[in-house]
């Protein structure tokens, strides 16, 4: 496939054209961008102007061929600006050549690099062990990085010294920390981070995270533990601008050293590994319900919030008092029959509620607890909740209760959607709950899908 030349020269007649066309061959991947120099003599030249270079080895051709086409396209390449640098590795790879293309793109100036490399291959399994990437010293210095994503088999071990200037979102998936603190001094390397992702698998031994940056905005962390004997692990955060948390993974020990005044948003999704829950309860004393409901009290600023604090894990443990919930709009709540207490312990200190959504979680554990109805208490259910949607509503007692629970003492409810898991239930449901409603005088909207 023809790559073009650099002298090649796009006609002065059409520059609001060939800019145009430039601008629509950035949201393509390289190779495909080269592709279209086959549709005229004016295309030809294009690709080379194109401020993103997407490079991606398919594991489909001899390295050494595909190290030639990227020595190739970037000699080639001619824009002043490379607004976005993207390299996917899966074939066994010197990392000289990895260290001179990424020189290459530091040179350029870019804003948004993305790397995900494996230096002995990718083997087909979940978790890449293989000889891992130690990023070049430049990288380090880069000032016009805006936006960075590591991935993989990349080793991270900055220098004493570094500082990425202009850095606002980095993505941090699976890459080994050495020495464990490299971590930490990442981030204060970046004055200006607003938007930081953290994903591990819990194989490289830290036990300690601490995530210090007063100018971050959004934080998402993503934990898994696959090992049996993995010791707990502690993360502290200090955010105080934070407006946006994401949790998702094996809870243990989260720490926030300062109240989330700004927070907005908050997911929490507790999926600790099956074959291991019971294992680190019994044998580390690590109880989930603790840990979810300190968790949840540091979040009581947001006003969406999205949770599911697992299963037969948080049974009869924790307490969200004192906290109150006093900003909370929109309520997503995925529900079991273990964790149906977590739910209700929010309802008493959320009185503000607008919108409320239970999704319906299908795994079930022994010992499980159900929806229980409180004692008379004015004011337990939020006076200003006007939407209610139930999805994966299977006509269990407990399940029943707790709608006709909602249309009893929402006062101001509007809307109330109930997805039924089963099709031939729907008729029964919309029938009894459309009686009880015109029983309680409710004139809200109710729908059954």
């Amino acid at each position: 496939m023809p790559l073009g030349s650099p002298k090649s020269k796009i006609s002065d007649g059409h520059p609001i054209h060939a800019s145009l066309i430039c601008h629509i061959l950035s949201f393509l991947k390289t190779k495909e961008a080269i592709a279209t120099s086959i549709l005229s003599s004016r295309w030809k030249p294009l690709w080379i102007l194109v401020p993103t270079i997407y490079l991606r080895d398919d594991c489909r051709q001899e390295p050494i061929s595909f190290t030639h086409i990227v020595y190739r396209v970037l000699a080639l390449h001619i824009a002043p600006l490379l607004r976005y640098f993207s390299l996917t590795w899966y074939s066994p790879c010197n990392s000289f050549h990895l260290d001179a293309w990424i020189h290459t793109a530091l040179a350029r100036n870019v804003e948004q690099l993305r790397l995900e490399i494996y230096l002995n291959g990718q083997d087909g399994t979940e978790f890449y062990n293989g000889r891992r990437f130690e990023l070049p010293r430049s990288f380090y210095f880069c000032r016009t990085v805006v936006v960075l994503e590591l991935t993989d088999g990349i080793v991270l071990d900055p220098p004493p010294s570094f500082q990425f200037p202009s850095l606002k979102i980095m993505s941090l998936c699976e890459i080994l920390y050495r020495p464990h603190h490299s971590f930490s001094m990442l981030l204060c390397g970046c004055p200006v981070l607003q938007d930081l992702s953290v994903t591990r698998e819990g194989t490289d031994g830290m036990i300690k995270f601490n995530v210090s940056v007063p100018t971050l905005k959004r934080l998402s962390i993503e934990f898994y533990t696959y090992e049996r004997d993995l010791p707990d692990y502690k993360l502290e955060i200090y955010a105080p601008a934070l407006e946006y948390f994401g949790f998702r993974g094996d809870l243990r020990n989260v720490v926030f050293l300062k109240k989330l005044a700004n927070l907005v948003e908050a997911h929490v999704e507790v999926r600790a590994v099956e074959f291991l829950q019971e294992d680190w309860v019994r044998e580390h004393k690590i109880y989930y319900g603790d840990r979810v409901f300190k968790l949840v009290r540091a979040l009581n600023h947001a006003k969406f919030f999205s949770l599911y604090p697992g299963d037969k894990e948080c049974i009869g443990f924790g307490s969200i008092f004192p906290s109150r919930f006093q900003k909370l709009a929109c309520l997503n709540f995925k529900v079991n029959k273990s964790n149906w207490h977590v739910l209700q312990a929010l309802l008493v200190v959320a009185p503000d509620l607008e919108v409320l959504v239970l999704d319906k979680h299908f795994h079930f554990n022994e010992d499980e607890l159900c929806w229980t109805e409180p004692s008379d208490d004015p004011g337990y259910l939020s006076s200003r909740l006007t939407t209610f949607k139930f999805n994966g509503f299977e006509g269990l007692e407990h399940e029943m209760e707790f709608v006709k629970y909602i249309i009893n003492e929402a006062r101001s409810l509007k809307t109330i959607t109930i997805n039924v898991s089963d099709k031939q239930l729907k008729e029964s449901i919309l029938e009894e709950l459309s009686m009880f409603s015109i029983i309680n005088s409710t004139t809200c909207l109710l729908t059954v899908e």
